[in-house]
């Protein structure tokens, strides 16, 4: 079978198109930035979507991610300003900002972060002491953090964030650093005690006092009340014998009707009185009683006087 030179021609053109169609064709991933190159030379930046490039004449450059990334720091020897030797890691998160100068600008970023971030790291501790490396671990994310964010600006990168994952201190540093943990929190375990002690003490004495004071000032209140009251009763007795003294001015009888009042009042109460030991009178008849009872001691009287005299 003879095939015609013209046909195969024809076909050689058709699928040298396709290839070239094809190669012209580029489906970018969302999360993906191509670097497109013409002829050498940087020519733009494929995001996310369908796009065409001139094949032969454009070439894709770079492949890279515009989501966050991890840096490791590897765990390396430090020596603090106190001359301690610590071993440290961490952790740098970042992301490309501009994919042109991170592909341009530096030959791998990681790995410069990752160089940059021990540099900086041993420069850092290198003027701090041991304890303040320990208690101020935020304070060294935050410096690394500016560090490096100034440095990698100029890659196209962005340093996110930046973490101390693990600190470790010799043995024998850590025994020392245990048994002065443990006399400081003896320490203030006693200054506590103490202050409490003293402040049991200052309550208890200014509970005393305001107690006292409470006492003196109810014994204060209790003889102005006392007083205020005998200041009433006399000034109402005042008033009484007034009147009574007003009243007998008018009638002179008033006295004995006072008395005779008294009189039955203290009749009735004795009357009233449960004692067998008892015998109530007329008032005539104590009366009587009374005058012969005078008469009795002065003739009594004149008898004893008479015989003193006789003899």
């Amino acid at each position: 079978m003879i095939i015609d030179e013209s046909l195969v021609f024809a076909i050689a053109i058709i699928i040298f198109a396709l290839i070239i169609v094809l190669k012209g064709v580029r489906i970018v991933p969302q999360s993906d930035l191509y670097i497109v190159e013409r002829l050498g030379k940087f020519n733009k930046v494929l995001h996310g979507g369908f796009h065409l490039i001139i094949p032969v004449v454009d070439s894709i450059r770079n492949v890279l991610t515009s989501r966050e990334q991890l840096v490791d720091i590897e765990k390396q020897s430090v020596i603090t300003k106190d001359n301690v030797n610590i071993s440290i890691d961490g952790i740098v998160f970042c992301k490309v900002d501009d994919a042109q100068e991170a592909t341009y600008n530096v030959v791998d970023f990681k790995n410069a972060i990752a160089n940059l971030a021990m540099t900086t790291l041993r420069s850092e501790i290198g003027g701090m002491d041991l304890d303040d490396t320990l208690s101020n671990r935020e304070t060294l994310n935050a410096k690394l953090q500016s560090e490096l964010g100034s440095a990698a600006a100029n890659w196209g990168i962005k340093v996110t964030r930046v973490e101390i994952s693990d600190i470790s201190v010799p043995a024998e540093i850590e025994r020392a650093m245990n048994m002065q943990m443990e006399a400081e929190r003896e320490k203030r375990a006693i200054e506590t005690k103490a202050r409490a002690d003293k402040e049991a003490v200052i309550r208890k004495a200014e509970g005393f006092r305001q107690e006292e004071f409470l006492k003196a000032e109810a014994i204060e209140r209790m003889a102005d009340a006392k007083r205020y009251e005998q200041e009433q009763v006399a000034a109402g007795q005042m008033e009484a014998m007034r009147l009574i003294n007003e009243s007998m001015s008018y009638n002179k009888d008033g006295a004995e009707f006072l008395l005779a009042k008294d009189r039955v009042a203290a009749f009735k109460s004795l009357a009233e009185s449960p004692s067998n030991d008892k015998m109530i009178l007329p008032y005539d008849v104590t009366q009587m009683i009374g005058s012969t009872s005078v008469l009795g001691d002065a003739f009594f009287k004149g008898v004893s006087n008479e015989n003193t005299n006789n003899a």
